[in-house]
């Protein structure tokens, strides 16, 4: 893929550019992270860092292109690069955090004996987004960016950097996965 040659702004030219083409797409940014991570903080660490990106590299953007694509592009490669640098690193927990913890006088034994009963408890909900984020992280990515966030094939194959057929293929794929999950819960509510 061959890059646009870089624009020259002012400051004053980069401010609007990032008032007005960047952050009107900030709900969108956040879904499309949250979507990703499954967390809150992270989802808003990785917006951060997107928009940090944009306006260092604000150079890179020409104006009268797809402000949200390009946007969607980086969060989704800040995101690959973060996922490859963590999963190189081994889990780390604070044994001796943990040990105080349950030895303190506040713990509340009922809360203690099994921490998966309420985890599954707020797992319980919206069938479909469970069965999104079930998926696997390319499916569920070109499901969000199309049937959520309205991008053409061409636009999605710009953000993922992948060819169009690929995003044809695996859409495809990922509805149909989505269909299976969704199969019996559909049936419950009456729809064959």
């Amino acid at each position: 893929m061959s890059e646009a040659p870089k624009q020259s702004y002012s400051e004053k030219q980069k401010v609007h550019i990032f008032d007005n083409e960047f952050l009107p797409h900030i709900d969108s940014m956040y879904n499309f992270a949250y979507r990703l991570t499954f967390d809150e903080d992270d989802a808003k660490d990785l917006v951060q860092d997107t928009y940090l990106k944009a306006y260092r590299f604000i150079e890179s953007f020409r104006q009268g292109t797809n402000a949200k694509a390009w946007l969607f592009r980086i969060l989704k490669n800040s995101f690959i690069n973060d996922f490859r640098k963590k999963s190189k690193q081994p889990a780390k927990v604070d044994y001796q955090e943990v040990e105080i913890y349950y030895n303190s006088d506040d713990v509340d034994e009922s809360i203690t004996t099994d921490l998966r009963v309420e985890t599954v408890q707020h797992m319980m909900g919206d069938e479909v987004t469970n069965a999104l984020n079930a998926l696997a992280v390319d499916f569920r990515t070109v499901i969000i960016l199309c049937d959520l966030e309205g991008f053409t094939y061409e636009e999605m194959a710009k953000i993922l950097d992948i060819p169009i057929g690929t995003v044809r293929s695996r859409l495809h794929r990922a509805r149909n996965l989505l269909k299976d999950k969704l199969k019996s819960y559909a049936e419950s509510r009456g729809f064959k």
